[in-house]
């Protein structure tokens, strides 16, 4: 297991600015905006051949106790208790402010390894500033510009220094990534978090909570899982503030890293245009889905009489071809159905990842042609030579034909259905590419 850096410190005093700099990345949101990172954000850094594990923390803020504040602090408290190593960001600039006292102290009572950084000095002349911040009482004092680099090299040396070193692990399987996406507010984090059984990512009632797409490492059954809670998506003509715009910008670039895709709809919504445009967006990026109705107990205390099989039925009808996922009626508030999360999610990525025999492709795709032979504008006999599967994640079959452009959407939907009734290619999408024989003959040559 890798050393643990937390990155600590009041908001806006460039604390992700720095971690984006320590890991090489733009991996946290930046905005001179306080209170931009809310849940903590990991990712490894390397320095001189030590690999470590950097947290970013939102803003701490000892004495606050709304209820988005108070659970920021929560995170941030969480992620000191599993840091072996601890970094207090302070702002030269603004100079020392009496809630980097506050924090100092509560930082000096865990006795784990503490350097403090002296954040924003982007000249040289500007580090006589740290002068105040040694009433701290924290040795190193480390004046560093993470926006321009400066002291960044001097600030990974100490920190190296202080680590310890590395246990030895077996590595591990690949992890199965799956991104838990959907609208604002219907329950994506607390999802997470009952997988979890631990408070991770922060919940509120309040929409847009989540801002950072935020990836957490899970074992279920003794194989890994990487959870990737993201930021709401919106319709674009509502994403309004320029951060909430990145916010979504993260999240579809969330999905297009994932293996799979939970896409959370609310029970009482039902689903909506904005849940079928994401359904496409997962489609048309090749990743498997599986669609997570939350909140199936408020239907049940309300007294809804339609059952739910009917309620799958009709989300079926309404999805048309993109209907192939697995749906769930689930409360992550009650733990109602949860455990059939984590079986349904590697019966997908079976499918997701299925490679399927060639004669019975062959087989399936002959019958289905024989059954409903494809109509040319020309009075040309189409015909079907030969298919054979080019690729999985998601699966990929190529079929060798003679016309290929007179082939309609409607045929090759149906050609997609004979597969899927005949092989098990639940939550997966489908790929059938058609291709002129006499083009790979010249194409060959």
């Amino acid at each position: 297991m890798k050393p643990i850096v937390a990155i600590v410190g009041r908001p806006n005093v460039g604390k992700s600015t720095l971690f984006n700099r320590l890991i090489g990345a733009r991996h946290a949101i930046v905005e001179p905006t306080p209170g931009v990172t809310r849940d903590r954000l990991y990712a490894d850094a390397e320095w001189r051949g030590q690999t470590f594990t950097l947290i970013d923390t939102g803003g701490f803020e000892p004495l606050q106790e709304e209820e988005i504040p108070r659970k920021v602090r929560e995170q941030a408290e969480e992620a000191i208790r599993e840091a072996d190593l601890l970094v207090l960001v302070v702002d030269g600039q603004a100079g020392l402010v009496p809630t980097d006292i506050d924090v100092a102290t509560i930082l000096r009572r865990t006795h784990k390894p503490l350097l403090l950084v002296v954040n924003k000095l982007d000249r040289p002349q500007h580090e006589v500033q740290i002068a105040d911040f040694y009433a701290l009482g924290i040795d190193p004092v480390l004046p560093v510009s993470a926006d321009h680099g400066r002291g960044v090299g001097e600030l990974l040396d100490a920190i190296v220094a202080q680590l310890p070193g590395e246990r030895i692990e077996i590595a591990p399987e690949p992890a199965v990534r799956i991104a838990v996406v959907g609208r604002p507010n219907v329950g994506k984090s607390t999802l997470i978090n009952v997988l979890l059984g631990t408070p991770r990512l922060i919940v509120s009632p309040v929409p847009g909570t989540t801002r950072d797409a935020v990836d957490t490492w899970v074992t279920w059954n003794g194989r890994p899982f990487v959870l990737i809670d993201t930021a709401g998506v919106r319709r674009r003509a509502r994403i309004e503030a320029r951060l909430e715009h990145y916010s979504v910008g993260r999240s579809l670039l969330s999905v297009r890293r994932c293996h799979t895709a939970l896409v959370v709809l609310d029970a009482q919504e039902g689903l909506t245009d904005q849940d079928t445009r994401l359904m496409r967006y997962i489609h048309r990026m090749g990743k498997a889905s599986i669609i997570v109705v939350n909140k199936a107990d408020l239907l049940e205390a309300a007294g809804a009489r339609e059952p739910l099989a009917q309620r799958e039925a009709d989300l079926r009808r309404r999805l048309g071809t993109l209907g192939y996922s697995p749906i769930l009626f689930i409360s992550a508030l009650t733990g109602q159905r949860i455990e059939r999360i984590f079986p349904t999610v590697e019966a997908v990525m079976q499918a997701y990842r299925q490679r399927l025999p060639t004669s019975a492709i062959n087989d399936c795709l002959h019958a289905a042609w024989s059954r409903r032979p494809p109509h040319d504008r020309r009075g040309r006999e189409v015909k079907l030579f030969y298919a054979t599967q080019i690729g999985i994640e998601p699966p990929t079959i190529v079929c060798f034909v003679n016309y290929p452009e007179s082939l309609s959407p409607a045929f090759l939907r149906y050609l997609e259905h004979q597969l899927r009734s005949t092989f098990s290619l639940e939550g997966t999408p489908l790929r059938l590419v058609m291709q002129s024989r006499r083009a790979t003959a010249r194409s060959t040559r």
